[in-house]
């Protein structure tokens, strides 16, 4: 099994007639991805990939029934785009946008929670189950040499160290179930606490690696959860950035999300909670492999 995403998910693009889209959408129909449709307004008629275009997300899922979209859609574009897949109820609405403005992300969450969509972004790489579909720019024109499949769950703020992770647990023989990249913005949909949930109760999961930032509380919840019992599987965290904790106040580089105001998301502070909630604590990306084995024998 795996979360999220699976070889028989059906999956919409918005934007897809697009560069960008035409050249990921490539990637992710050639890895196995079940692309249903694809949405891009006035355009209607037209096909990527021998994929079928249509006017709106109603008129594509009408004729093509889809459980995920994902949005090939500029920042300032994103709002309407990501608004009409949830009014549509698209059960999970990826966006990769970053620059999303903050008011237009905060109302994306508020409708999409209203709706029980589940959004993962913006600013999100994309995701993979290694071995069934991937999608966005997750693992690029050859995923097959940074991931493999296995038991191992990857959930990371940042999409390229998110495929630095499986490529040393790939380079190790160590595969992967799912890895999200739920984005370095500083609003997102879903962060690690209700993912490391669902890989809870994903039985071909029996650890999760994570990597977290500066800024945010989404490392803090995720500790919170673990120390409470709800999430039992081994977890393995590398959170960086202690670097940024000697900038002046309100200085910050990297994600928008990285801020660290009066102590809260210091990566210290992080690192504390995790180690005390009884989390193995990463220092570097090469440890990573050496505490996964242990964890799982």
């Amino acid at each position: 099994m795996s979360i999220l995403l699976h070889e028989k998910s059906r999956v919409l693009i918005q934007g897809i007639t697009g560069r960008q889209a035409r050249t990921h959408v490539s990637y992710m129909v050639k890895y196995g991805t079940h692309v249903v449709a694809g949405v891009s307004p006035g355009k209607g008629g037209a096909e990527v990939e021998g994929i079928p275009v249509f006017d709106s997300v109603r008129s594509a899922a009408k004729k093509h029934p889809a459980d995920i979209s994902v949005l090939f859609i500029p920042g300032p574009a994103a709002r309407d785009a990501a608004l009409e897949a949830v009014e549509n109820e698209i059960s999970l609405v990826v966006v990769l946008a970053e620059g999303v403005p903050h008011h237009d992300a905060a109302e994306i969450i508020e409708r999409a929670d209203k709706r029980s969509v589940r959004l993962i972004g913006p600013n999100s790489q994309g995701m993979i189950s290694p071995g069934k579909a991937k999608l966005g720019g997750t693992g690029g024109a050859e995923p097959d040499r940074i991931y493999m499949r296995g038991p191992v769950g990857i959930i990371s703020r940042s999409g390229g160290m998110g495929g630095e992770i499986g490529n040393v647990l790939t380079r190790n023989r160590i595969g992967q179930s799912t890895y999200v990249s739920i984005g370095g913005d500083l609003l997102i949909g879903t962060g690690f606490a209700p993912l490391l949930k669902l890989f809870e109760k994903d039985p071909e999961t029996r650890a999760v690696v994570l990597f977290g930032e500066p800024g945010t509380g989404h490392e803090e919840e995720a500790a919170e959860l673990v120390r409470s019992g709800g999430f039992t599987k081994p977890l393995i965290a590398l959170v960086v950035g202690e670097s940024l904790e000697k900038l002046p106040k309100g200085m910050s580089f990297g994600h928008t999300s990285s801020i660290i105001e009066r102590g809260l998301g210091s990566p210290t502070r992080k690192k504390q909670l995790f180690r005390e909630a009884g989390v193995k604590v990463a220092e570097s990306l090469a440890e990573i492999p050496d505490l996964v084995e242990k964890a799982i024998g």
